[in-house]
């Protein structure tokens, strides 16, 4: 009993400390995180399962190896951000892969990158045709960032010389059934209202909804709780 009491404390304490520090050194979007961060967490991740797998372990010198591993983060960020040159060295900086609509395929060697992990992230951009490319680099995260020939960019309104109107945030209304009265409110519609819009959806009880959101002008999306036909089911991608 008294061996997953001290694992209980062991990891609540860690957790917290790990929770304070990243917070103190600085937010990171964990989908995107820079190679030192991602080894950094492997790192931190190896020594906190050793110190949890094994009670007998002290556990204060743990402690310790997390904060000079976050410590070091924060620094070598510091560093990263401040010196060019040494960010170059020890990181993965912006990569062109594909310019003037041609692989370049130096680049992709030195980054182990090969076409069909090209074709793919292009694909995620809504690119199936490589003769939409005029420019494609691949971001120190990993991401890929595109830029299309002139004859493939969307037209926009200043194109056309046209007023833009402003859009605005759809807010939930039903999640997974239940009514966010809130929201409903702020928006300054009743129960009354909504009815009425699911109706047009067919729609008689939140129940069945599996998601709705709103805008402001009042433009409602409804999404039920029974599936379409998946695609997958029927077709190899």
């Amino acid at each position: 009993m008294m061996i997953y009491l001290i694992i209980t404390l062991r990891i609540v304490s860690i957790m917290a400390l790990f929770l304070f520090l990243i917070l103190k050194t600085g937010r990171r979007k964990l989908s995107e995180l820079p190679v030192y961060d991602f080894l950094s967490i492997i790192v931190i991740g190896s020594v906190i399962g050793a110190d949890i797998a094994e009670p007998d372990v002290p556990h204060l010198p743990t402690l310790f190896a997390v904060v000079l591993i976050i410590v070091l983060q924060y620094l070598v960020s510091c560093v990263l951000l401040y010196n060019k040159k040494i960010a170059r060295k020890i990181t993965f900086g912006p990569t062109v892969v594909i310019q003037n609509g041609q692989f370049i395929k130096s680049n992709m060697k030195r980054l182990k990158y090969p076409v069909e992990n090209v074709m793919m992230a292009l694909r995620e951009k809504d690119i199936f045709d490589l003769n939409e490319v005029e420019f494609a680099i691949i971001e120190g995260s990993g991401n890929i960032s595109v830029l299309k020939k002139p004859e493939f960019l969307p037209v926009t309104p200043s194109d056309m010389k046209l007023k833009a109107e402003q859009k605005n945030l759809a807010v939930p209304l039903i999640i997974d059934g239940k009514l966010q009265e809130g929201n409903l409110k702020q928006l300054n519609h009743d129960k009354a209202w909504l009815a009425k819009q699911l109706a047009q959806f067919d729609v008689q009880n939140y129940s069945e909804v599996f998601f709705a959101d709103c805008t402001p002008e009042g433009k409602l999306f409804v999404s039920k709780m029974t599936e379409t036909d998946n695609f997958n089911d029927k077709f190899d991608l």
